[in-house]
């Protein structure tokens, strides 16, 4: 039993001493020891690397730099939330971006036009997005209260006011640049004008800064893909066998006529008139044929010696078509040629209504012809047109060599009669006419090459 306490008193001694070497201390000798304060130990000794001045200089750099760095990211916020915060323009307006120009001087014309108030801040939101390469030039209308970010995301769009322009359907390659070069919107010269025919009229669309002569490249390629669309739904009879034919007798038929409902009429005329090898006798063509491409003066009246006007384009003195065409006709003029009425009419003539009316036989044309006047004389008109449509012009009384004309023409002036052959109206003559003046009337095609 002793041996047993003494063995427990002795692993009690050495629990305290394991204890009091593992805290650092000594064990206490008496309770007013125990309450004496420990001594602490002295800190250990600096390390001369921390004290190198490389080392303070970089710790200060990385400082600085963490606290840019948060300011910087402050500064973004800042940015982000002002480019995107609606602007100050009261009300919507134009602005214009011109080509070749740099972020800086779009940024500075806006904020010299009003429309914002910092151009570093909008060079920074656009530099930030990396848009800077992507704004494109044109005209483009800036809402009321439009942001920077608003103003750079329609200039990237590309989406600028749209203007357009109108050309009428028979007007001359010419009259479409004059035309072109008077909009003062487009932009560039004009190196060639197009060959008659080959500008297809319509109503264009195009942005400020668009160049001319890329807008009359457009016109040629859409008449190039309008004329090959007609040409491929076309009649499988006509006396016409290429393309360029197709414009040529569209270019006749639109300057005969503006009515829509006549034109497949009027084309029916020339049809027919091509497969009996019978003259055109399309005063348009006499007109081109003494103006070419400036075309007719407003005040300007045909006579019978222009109808002997020496042109291959006069085809009043010509065989088949002319060589080339006469203004640039519209869709509706080429597909009227495609696919033209079928009917037997070879004569047309003034209605008074500002149509016409048309007729299969000569003998029928003059009964026309006979009211046009009398509707001409009623209306309280002195003087009449020398032709009123194919066959009415007829030739000179003392030509020889002339065709017997398929129709005939009111005289220049109804009040005075006429004194010389290239002045005086040609006889009403009942006479059915007859082919051309080499030979017999032949059913085939007989085309100017």
């Amino acid at each position: 039993m002793t041996d047993d306490r003494e063995r427990h008193r002795d692993d009690a001694e050495s629990l305290s001493a394991r204890l009091s070497s593992s805290l650092g201390r000594a064990s206490p000798k008496s309770p007013s020891e125990a309450l004496q304060p420990e001594r602490v130990p002295p800190p250990p000794p600096r390390s001369r690397a921390v004290r190198h001045p490389l080392v303070v200089f970089l710790n200060f750099v990385v400082t600085v730099l963490v606290i840019g760095v948060v300011l910087a990211g402050g500064a973004v916020v800042l940015a982000k939330v002002q480019f995107n915060r609606p602007g100050g323009l009261e009300q919507a307006r134009a602005f214009a971006v011109h080509r070749q120009t740099g972020l800086s001087a779009i940024a500075d014309k806006l904020q010299q036009e009003g429309f914002i108030a910092n151009k570093w801040l909008f060079v920074a939101g656009v530099m930030l997005d990396k848009q800077q390469r992507n704004l494109r030039a044109g005209e483009y209308l800036i809402p009321a209260h439009a942001s920077m970010r608003d103003i750079m995301d329609t200039m990237v769009s590309g989406k600028g006011i749209l203007y357009s322009v109108t050309i009428p359907e028979g007007l001359t390659s010419k009259q479409i640049v004059d035309l072109l070069l008077a909009d003062d919107v487009l932009a560039g010269d004009v190196t060639k004008i197009p060959p008659e025919g080959s500008l297809l009229p319509d109503t264009y669309k195009f942005t400020r800064g668009d160049t001319r002569q890329g807008l009359l490249d457009r016109m040629q390629r859409e008449r190039d893909s309008v004329v090959a669309r007609v040409w491929s739904h076309r009649a499988p009879d006509l006396p016409i066998t290429t393309p360029e034919q197709l414009v040529i007798l569209a270019s006749m038929v639109e300057k005969e006529t503006a009515l829509a409902d006549e034109r497949s009429r009027v084309a029916a005329v020339f049809i027919n008139r091509l497969k009996l090898n019978m003259r055109l006798q399309s005063d348009p063509t006499v007109i081109y044929a003494l103006f070419n491409e400036a075309g007719k003066p407003r005040d300007y009246t045909l006579t019978r010696a222009d109808l002997a006007t020496k042109s291959p384009y006069n085809t009043y003195v010509v065989d088949g078509l002319p060589p080339g065409p006469i203004a640039n006709p519209g869709r509706a003029s080429l597909e009227a040629v495609a696919n033209p009425s079928r009917t037997r009419d070879l004569f047309f003539v003034a209605d008074g209504n500002g149509g016409h009316t048309f007729a299969e036989t000569y003998e029928a044309h003059l009964r026309n012809v006979a009211r046009w006047r009398e509707i001409n004389k009623a209306s309280g008109e002195t003087t009449a047109p020398v032709t009123m449509g194919p066959g009415d012009a007829g030739t000179p009384t003392d030509a020889a060599n002339a065709e017997a004309a398929p129709g005939d023409s009111a005289p220049a002036t109804a009040a005075t009669p006429a004194k010389s052959d290239s002045e005086a109206p040609l006889a009403l003559s009942p006479t059915a006419p007859s082919a051309n003046d080499n030979g017999p009337m032949q059913l085939q095609p007989h085309l100017r090459p």
